[in-house]
This record gives structure tokens, C-alpha cells and sequence, in this order.
């Protein structure tokens, strides 16, 4: 920096009134960046990679972040990119320092989720500035600033102490939307909680001395403001003038926002401040929603596509808010490709609503005349007692950062003050014992041929039996692996029990092919071919009935070594499958390039079959590229007749699903198998 000034001159180096946190990610001078903030009365949390950094700046508790990019333009751009839509989540600023040189890109930046910009040479003076300019921005977003209302009648109360009667003044009557005669303790409830027993302490001082008391309070929702409380000595009414100290919202804004939701971040942080200001309301839970790849779509497809694709993705997520939800609930647009959903609901209605959610999000969209599929990751927090808006935000951005830092996670739901650890985390401690102990064990659900109804085949699915949680999926059983990092010993594990299994199978089930899944961990093993294969011909399973599945987001890290793989396990005899095709990137080259039997479509994409004319086109684009590769297509997740129907109609030749089975133990598959061949 050039020109610096001295850091205890008082007209230069204003400090904040009491040290804020400050995260700082500097890839090249980042301690001497971390002095200047110092000096300036910051506490700082500084950083030279970024790698983690948007954990790193939910865990500073920092609302205001710098992003040095000076002399690292790329990774300064990339940083803004990850960091952007968590601080605009969280009501934050982002100052970006950029080089003189590199001033044209600052519209790139700001696109990005920047929200203020200092270029190089700069004086320390104009870096602090620039600071507490960032630090009044991010408080506006918090909700101590708020557009002017523009009223001038007079607000104020009347309280008719014979009758027991309030009167509002028509503008007071709007702005709380309470009518023009609410009763006394309504009235009271209208502040925040802190503050009531303030003015209850200002009446009796009124009534005790009959002199004029005035008590300051806030208003959930409609800022700071000073009652004047007098006594009418002929009539003995208690009479409230009141004086506003911040502007206030537009009431019909505010009634519009209560009663159909929110559209932006400040109205949402709003309607929450007044959500967690009363107690009489059912507690909050709130959920942020982040697209996956949609930088995929913007940088394929252009802006305009993006736009159009976060336009139908808030409409399908409004869609099931106003369902389950209703009038509960409000969904906001946080900036990038995040979103807010937040309801005065349950815990187990608003994971349920998550959970439709991200199905939603799975199915594919049409953008720029091409079919995306995204798919999302969510962080849900519930509200605590004590809890800020600003708190709360903050839990479920971690939520979300440790869902998007799973490989099999979708939804996060925040640990809670106190909670030695996720449920996550403690399955991850439970898991080693869990194998040691017979824990873990597998079912079978079968796969049928549609044109002849007979069961052909079943795919071996992990199940724990947690003496606490109960049954639990491969997909948790899989989280904690990778949690405790036992995902390669979980895998050789569940592999060991699926062939002995099925090497035991009676005599009816002699010809049913299984299905075995392979992990992402397992292709990248060195040698996992010999290994595998030794391991199946020692159990006694015959090569000729074996279909190993992967998942495509499985195959995407390294096609070449997937295909290798995949290659010498068919010459060997095995047959391969893709599984969850539909949720991933689906492409015709990906799938040309990989020896393959069998293409699993994903339940989401089979379901959507009896949706729209669109989900059954292209439920049958996916069909018809596979039979041309000589494909075999099982979708998976089949549960009606009208689906069935739908699928057979458009070639599809297996199917597994509850409308067969859920799935089975060996002896009641055997059960099944048995009936089926009377």
C-alpha cells in the first residue's frame, strides 16, 4: 500500500465501537492485510488459501469478508464465486481489493456476489473507511436500516382506563395491523419481548407521579422508537404520543410479506426478525437451498438461460412451500443460485418439505435448448431460544457447507447448542463397532422383466440395524463411512456379506442374477479388478450371474480409469450397470465410452413419467438412446400401475420398485419367488 497513515491518528482510523470480526483471504500479503484491519480496531480472521474458505468464514462469525485479489486475479474471482452466496445468505458485505490494472473486471466481481470494491494504491486511511462502509451495509442487512415510509400522521395510542379500552391512531393502527381496538395486552405484545417489562416499569411510574415518562423499545419489524406517555387530569385517559427513531416499512408491504411470502433477502431477514421477536409464535425453521453445477448451465448456455432455470427452479420450490406449507412459510431469492425457504412449522414438516424439495430440484430442466440436470444440497437449522436472525442464518449456512462438502449428503440439518455432534457424527464413532458386530446387513429387492412379469433378478441394498436410530439406508450408512473414513472397509465389507448371501441362496433362487454396488473408492483402488474378482470366486457366486452398478456421479472423477474397470470386470464375465442415471450430467459420449449392459434410470426420472408431457419425453429420450447403445433399461423406484404402464409403453424392459417389493430378506424373497412360480 502506498501513503500510509499513522494508525493512532483519531480522524483517520475510526474505531468500530466495540471489535467486529473481519475474515480476511489474502493470497499474497495476507498478514500485512491482517495488521491494517487490526490497527483499525477489527478482529481478524485471516486466510492465504482458499481451500475451506467458505467454512472458515461461517465458523469467524465475521459478517464483513475481504477478498484480495490483487495479483491473483483468478483465484480471486473463484473465491468470490464460492464466498458469494453465503455472506449475501447471511446479510454480509464482501469488499474485493483489485488491482488498477484489473479495475474492468469489477462488473465480474460484483456479478459474483461483491458488494464493494477498493483498487490498489490505496492508503490505510481508505482501506478503514472502506471497512466501516462494508460494516454499515451488512447491518442495513441485517435490519437496522429500512426504507422511509413517507407517512406524516401522527402515531399513538389512547387507553380509556374506566372502560379498559385502547384506541389507535389510524396510522399506529396500520403499521401494526392490529385494527383500531386491540386490547391492552395485545398492545404489549407488540414489543419486543425485552422491552415490555420497560414499559410496564414507565406506566407505573406514571400512575405513581401522574408526571409525563417517555420509554424507548423496538417493534419487531418496524424499528427503534420513544413512547410519551401522559395522563389526561380531567378524564384520567393514558395518552402515547410516538416518536420514531428509525423509518419504517411500508405497512402494506409489511401485510403483503406476512400473508404471500418474500421475494429478496432484506424482506426475509425481516419477516424472521419478526417471527423470533414472539414468543407466541410456533419456532422457526428455516432451510437454504443451493443449486449443484448451475455454473455449468451460465457458462454453457449464457445469463439468459441461467436466469430462466432460477426462475423455474423458485417456482417449483414455491409450489410445494404453498402446499405443505401455506401461509407458513415464505421462500426468497438470497442472490446466485441460493434460496430461502422458512416456516413457523414442525421439524418433521419441514424436512419433509426439504425432502420434496430436492426431488424437485433433481428433475431435469430445459434451458438454452438443452436438458440440465442439477439436482441441490440444503442446510436446515430450527430456531433456539435466544436466537437472532443473523444466528440462525449463520447454523443453517454451516448446514449447508457440510452438505455440500458430501459426497452423499443432500440434506444438513444443524446440530444444536450443546449437541456433542451431529447424528452424522456420532454414527461415524458407531460404525466400526457396527461392522464388528453384525450390525450391518442386506436385503434384496427384486427386478422384474415387464413383459413377463417374472422376477429376473435382485440389487443387494446395505441396511444398519443402529440399536438406537433403528434401520438406516446405505445412503447414511455410506455418509458415516466417509465421515470416519471406513468407506473402501465398508464396501469390503458389505461385498464379503452380499456374495456369502447369495452363494447360500436355496435352490428357487438359483437363477436370479444380483446386483452389486460398486463405491467411487472402489474404481480409484489400484488392482480393485483382481481384488473383486478373487473375492467373488472364493465366495462360490458364479461370474455369470454378477451385475456390479455404479452410480454416474461415481464415474465422473476419472472416466478413463472407470472404464478400464469396468472393462476387465466384463471380460471376466460380470455384467455392468450405470445406476441413478438421470443424476448426473447424462451424456450420450459419457455413456459411448464405457462397456455397458444395463442403464438404471433413476426413481425420480421413472416417477416423472406419469407427470407432464415433458417428464415423459424425456423419460423416453433416456430410453430410446439407450436401446440404440443395445442397452437394457431397468428404472428403478416403480410404485403404480400407471407408472408401469407408462414404461412399458415406451420400451423400458425391467423395473424394481414398491409395486413388486420393498426390499427382502433371503426368506422372504424366497417366499415371493416361490409364490410367483405356482
Amino acid at each position: 500500500m502506498t501513503s500510509p497513515v499513522a494508525a493512532n491518528d483519531p480522524e483517520t482510523c475510526q474505531r468500530p465501537a466495540a471489535a467486529s470480526a473481519l475474515f480476511v483471504l489474502s493470497f499474497r500479503q495476507r498478514d500485512e492485510l491482517a495488521a491494517l484491519a487490526t490497527r483499525g480496531g477489527w478482529q481478524v480472521i485471516a486466510a492465504r488459501r482458499a481451500d475451506g474458505a467458505e467454512r472458515r468464514y461461517l465458523a469467524s462469525g465475521a459478517q464483513v469478508a475481504v477478498i484480495d485479489a490483487r495479483g491473483a486475479l483468478g483465484d480471486g474471482l473463484a473465491a468470490v464465486a464460492a464466498l458469494g452466496d453465503v455472506i449475501a445468505a447471511n446479510g454480509g458485505a464482501l469488499l474485493v481489493l483489485v488491482s488498477r490494472g484489473d479495475v474492468g473486471e469489477i462488473g465480474t466481481l460484483y456479478d459474483a456476489g461483491a458488494t464493494h470494491f477498493l483498487s490498489s494504491p490505496h492508503s490505510e486511511h481508505e482501506f478503514i473507511q472502506t471497512l466501516r462502509f462494508a460494516a454499515r451495509h451488512a447491518e442495513r442487512m441485517a435490519g437496522d436500516w429500512h426504507p422511509k415510509i413517507g407517512s406524516t400522521e401522527p402515531l399513538g395510542w389512547r387507553f380509556d382506563r374506566q372502560e379498559r379500552a385502547v384506541l389507535l391512531t389510524p396510522a399506529f393502527a396500520d403499521l401494526l395491523v392490529a385494527g383500531e381496538s386491540p386490547s391492552a395486552l395485545g398492545l404489549l405484545r407488540q414489543l419486543a419481548p425485552a422491552d415490555r417489562p420497560i414499559a410496564l416499569r414507565a406506566l407505573r411510574r406514571l400512575l405513581e407521579t401522574g408526571a409525563t415518562t417517555a420509554f424507548a423499545h423496538d417493534i419487531a419489524g418496524l424499528g427503534r422508537m420513544v413512547q410519551h406517555l401522559t395522563i389526561d387530569p380531567e378524564t384520567g385517559h393514558i395518552d402515547a404520543v410516538i416518536e420514531r427513531l428509525t423509518s419504517i416499512p411500508d405497512p402494506a408491504n409489511v401485510l403483503r410479506e406476512a400473508l404471500s411470502g418474500v421475494r429478496d433477502a432484506a424482506s426475509a431477514r425481516r419477516w424472521l426478525d419478526r417471527k423470533l421477536a414472539d414468543p407466541s409464535d410456533p419456532p422457526v425453521q428455516v432451510m437454504l437451498i443451493a443449486l449443484n453445477r448451475f455454473d455449468i448451465v451460465n457458462s454453457a448456455y449464457g445469463r439468459s438461460a441461467g436466469d430462466a432455470l432460477l426462475r423455474t427452479a423458485q417456482k417449483r420450490i414455491d409450489e410445494i412451500a404453498a402446499e405443505l406449507l401455506g401461509r407458513a412459510a415464505i421462500v426468497a431469492r438470497l442472490g446466485g443460485s441460493e434460496f430461502l425457504v422458512a416456516a413457523a412449522d414442525s421439524p418433521a414438516r419441514v424436512e419433509l418439505v426439504a425432502g420434496r424439495i430436492a426431488e424437485a430440484l433433481s428433475r431435469p430442466f430445459v434451458t438454452g435448448g438443452a436438458v440440465a440436470v442439477l439436482g441441490c444440497r440444503i442446510g436446515i437449522a430450527p430456531a433456539e431460544e435466544g436466537d437472532t436472525t443473523g444466528m440462525l442464518l449463520r447454523r443453517a449456512s454451516e448446514a449447508l457447507a457440510e452438505a455440500k462438502a458430501s459426497d452423499s449428503l443432500t440434506i444438513q440439518t444443524a446440530r444444536r447448542e450443546g449437541q456433542e455432534g451431529a447424528p452424522i457424527d456420532m454414527l461415524a464413532v458407531d460404525l466400526r463397532r457396527a461392522m464388528d458386530q453384525g450390525e450391518i446387513d442386506i436385503v434384496f429387492q427384486p427386478q422384474v422383466a415387464i413383459a413377463t412379469g417374472d422376477i429376473t433378478g435382485v440389487e443387494a441394498l446395505a441396511r444398519w440395524d443402529h440399536p438406537v436410530m433403528g434401520a438406516l439406508g446405505a445412503e447414511t450408512l455410506f455418509a458415516a463411512a466417509d465421515r470416519a473414513d471406513l468407506v473402501i472397509g465398508l464396501s469390503d465389507h458389505i461385498q464379503r456379506i452380499v456374495l456369502a448371501r447369495a452363494a447360500g441362496w436355496p435352490k428357487n433362487l438359483s437363477r436370479l442374477r444380483l446386483s452389486l454396488n460398486l463405491t467411487a473408492a472402489d474404481i480409484a483402488r489400484p488392482g480393485f479388478a483382481d481384488i473383486f474378482l478373487d473375492r467373488v470366486d472364493s465366495s462360490g457366486f458364479p461370474r455369470s450371474r454378477l451385475t456390479v452398478e455404479i452410480t454416474e456421479s461415481g464415474l465422473i472423477e476419472d472416466l478413463g480409469i472407470a472404464a478400464m474397470l469396468l472393462a476387465s470386470l466384463r471380460s471376466a464375465g460380470c455384467r455392468v450397470a450405470i445406476d441413478d442415471f438421470g443424476t448426473g450430467y447424462s451424456s450420450l459420449a459419457y455413456l459411448k465410452a464405457l462397456p455397458l449392459d444395463y442403464l438404471k434410470i433413476d426413481k425420480k426420472l421413472a416417477q416423472d413419467i406419469a407427470g407432464s408431457t415433458r417428464d415423459r419425453i424425456v423419460v423416453r429420450g433416456v430410453i430410446d438412446m439407450a436401446r440404440s447403445l443395445g442397452l437394457a433399461v431397468i428404472a428403478e423406484g416403480v410404485e403404480t400401475e400407471e407408472q408401469l404402464d407408462l414404461l412399458a409403453k415406451e420400451g423400458c424392459q425391467y423395473y424394481q420398485g414398491f409395486l413388486c417389493a420393498e426390499p427382502l430378506d433371503v426368506a422372504a424373497l424366497e417366499a415371493l419367488v416361490a409364490i410367483q412360480g405356482e
